[in-house]
């Protein structure tokens, strides 16, 4: 025969001595064929180089592609995700609602050039939309007819959405900084583009900040507030925005808010770049500056030392995520608790 032709059920069940039928039902419900019929196709599929039924048939056949996709959040890239330590855990949570249900993710390229064309286009069945505000994402995947869940964001009681209390968490981070003494800040906010850091320096009037997620706004007012309790305001507090793995974050808040004796960040991964700066510089955490995490990775407990952070089960977050499109069920809204996780990275302040 022509080995450059794929070959055919009917191929196979001649070369097997059974029915077209009897191989169609070995690949798709061995079950219930006998053991020695099975046997006999396995061995004439394997000499004709036949691996199965082609998925494409039954796509075609079933309207299923047994996979979700994931779309990181921000306008970042998929090898950005991977490298985040909180992006990790993100798909690591999804991967294991897709390995309990059998299926597959695709991790999509959330960059604005490819992150619509994307959703009109992935072969999947749902999908996990990280952190999206992202008005025309959204319309695409209704205009899909497939079951999403959006991931930091309250869109409403007629779509799936899973966040965390950011504003609570914040708080806290505050709070447990002001009860050690700290009375100067700088605040690492979370830049959702490419780009390099936007610094607001501590002005007179109100600030605009770039933050376009309702997250980052959460967090931003639980700050705003813990000051507040101790008679300061947001607008007295350097502000930096970076990208979350920006290697020039920690240089930037050093450089540009000397006096801090405390920064809060709203990453892991930013606290992270800090404490390596520090390090660089031998300025000595918490000796002489406190750090505060947010996310709860599990890096954050590796680093030296080991980092305070604001925590939520991020590897829980994305698993239910991926099990409320995998049930494709009525809408649900899930708030997920914060906790102060306090470590190694926070003192009182040097008098």
């Amino acid at each position: 025969m022509n080995r450059s032709k794929i070959p055919t059920l009917a191929e196979v069940g001649r070369a097997a001595g059974v029915s077209r039928g009897t191989v169609s039902n070995v690949f798709n419900h061995p079950d219930i064929v006998r053991p020695d019929l099975r046997e006999r196709v396995y061995a004439a599929a394997r000499e004709l180089g036949y691996d199965g039924p082609d998925p494409r048939g039954r796509v075609l056949r079933d309207g299923k592609f047994n996979a979700i996709g994931f779309i990181p959040p921000g306008d970042y890239s998929i090898a950005e995700m991977i490298r985040s330590p909180y992006g990790r855990e993100l798909v690591l949570g999804a991967s294991l609602a897709c390995d309990a249900a059998g299926a597959t993710l695709s991790l999509i390229n959330g960059t604005s050039e490819t992150r619509l064309s994307a959703i009109r286009e992935a072969l999947v069945d749902g999908f996990i939309l990280g952190h999206s505000p992202d008005v025309a994402l959204i319309t695409s995947a209704q205009r899909r007819r497939l079951p999403f869940v959006i991931l930091e964001n309250d869109v409403g009681p007629d779509m799936n959405s899973i966040r965390i209390d950011g504003r609570t968490g914040a708080l806290m981070a505050m709070r447990h900084l002001t009860s050690l003494g700290h009375r100067r800040f700088a605040i690492l906010s979370v830049r959702r583009t490419l780009g390099p850091p936007i610094v607001h320096l501590p002005c007179q009037g109100k600030r605009t900040t770039a933050a376009s997620f309702q997250l980052d706004h959460e967090r931003l007012d639980g700050f705003a507030q813990g000051l507040l309790e101790i008679g300061q305001s947001m607008d007295e507090v350097p502000i930096i925005e970076t990208t979350p793995g920006d290697p020039s974050a920690g240089a930037t808040v050093f450089d540009q808010a000397p006096e801090a004796t405390a920064i809060m960040t709203m990453s892991d991964w930013q606290a992270i770049t800090v404490l390596e700066e520090a390090l660089r510089r031998g300025i000595g955490i918490p000796r002489q500056v406190s750090v505060v995490g947010f996310d709860g990775t599990q890096e954050s407990a590796r680093t030296t030392p080991p980092l305070t952070t604001v925590a939520h089960d991020i590897v829980g977050k994305a698993r239910l995520a991926a099990d409320m499109v995998f049930a494709d069920a009525a809408p649900r809204q899930v708030t997920m608790p914060v906790s102060l996780v306090v470590r190694g990275s926070t003192a009182p302040p040097r008098n």
